[in-house]
């Protein structure tokens, strides 16, 4: 792992240095819907040095014939960047449909495939849907089919499938997604812009720029020189006014499944600094202007009330 910058993405300047022969992956990650650094990203793993010490291990890490990109684009569904949107980036997008997130099939997810020459993108496709189903040959609905019933295992694979019913939910709300989800995502955090922006102590979350625009999936409000035992009870006197907040996200290595690996959060200060003075206000199309503003008061008076 290495550090991140202070728009919560990870540090392209870091990743070349952590690069050794033992790297196959980079997970790059989006954070509240805003794009990683990916030119360079893709830059770094094209590079002649890099692609020099990549060693490969497999078939398909040497048609590849360098470090393969897979972007967790979990919060990132509808971002632009570079005239792009996210999906079409990396060689791999993977993207959360949570029940969370901007586009729900209560859980699961999609992965897109931009692999490039050799690769058969349709030939990846069909191995992926393999694994989903215990790497069996043929779903339930091709065994109902006359003479369907033989099927085979071809490898282990994961019980992972989408269920239709769920895929439907999901299908509903990618056909008003851009014309009405993202749009009105979009005005309650330029709402939340609008009502913040001219207090000092609020570090507001970047939303757009000439280059890039979030999907507006959090909104990841920090506040300037506190501890995050001032942020915590800030949080606690924001929930006693009727208002759910969160944090996003705490630290792997402050985590006890990172720690027994031997990460230190010491090591990532710039991880820890905007953990500890992050709160994530609330987002949803069904956020009202009046409950927009109310959140705000709220968290203003919250500040006033701990900080002063």
């Amino acid at each position: 792992m290495v550090d991140i910058t202070d728009d919560l993405t990870i540090d392209t300047q870091l990743i070349e240095a952590a690069i050794s022969e033992k790297t196959k992956v980079i997970f790059p990650v989006d954070i509240g819907g805003w794009p990683c650094n990916y030119n360079r990203i893709n830059e770094i793993v094209r590079k002649k040095g890099i692609i020099e010490k990549f060693k490969a291990e497999s078939e398909k890490q040497i048609s590849l014939g360098r470090i393969l990109v897979i972007a967790d684009a979990a919060h990132s569904l509808g971002a632009k960047y570079h005239g792009s949107l996210v999906g079409s980036l990396t060689d791999i997008t993977i993207f959360s449909l949570h029940a969370v997130k901007n586009i729900t099939t209560a859980e699961g997810g999609a992965i897109c495939i931009c692999l490039p020459y050799p690769f058969d993108i349709n030939d990846e496709y069909r191995l992926m849907k393999l694994y989903t189903l215990n790497g069996q040959n043929k779903d339930a609905y091709q065994k109902l089919k006359t003479g369907g019933w033989k099927y085979d295992i071809l490898f282990p694979g994961l019980k992972v499938n989408l269920p239709d019913v769920c895929a439907s939910i999901g299908l509903a709300q990618i056909r008003k997604y851009n014309s009405q989800i993202l749009v009105d995502r979009k005005s309650v955090a330029l709402r939340y812009q609008r009502n913040l922006k001219n207090y000092k102590f609020f570090q507001l979350p970047p939303l757009q720029d000439d280059n890039i625009e979030s999907s507006y999936h959090l909104y990841a409000l920090r506040i300037n020189d506190i501890s995050e035992i001032e942020r915590d009870a800030i949080i606690d006197d924001v929930i006693q006014s009727g208002v759910s907040v969160n944090v996003h996200f705490i630290p792997l290595p402050m985590l006890t499944a990172f720690k027994k690996l031997g990460y230190d959060t010491n090591d990532y200060p710039i991880a820890y600094r905007n953990y500890s003075r992050e709160i994530s206000l609330p987002i949803y199309p069904q956020l009202s202007e009046a409950e927009t503003d109310y959140i705000c008061e709220v968290v203003i008076s919250a500040y006033n009330k701990i900080i002063g």
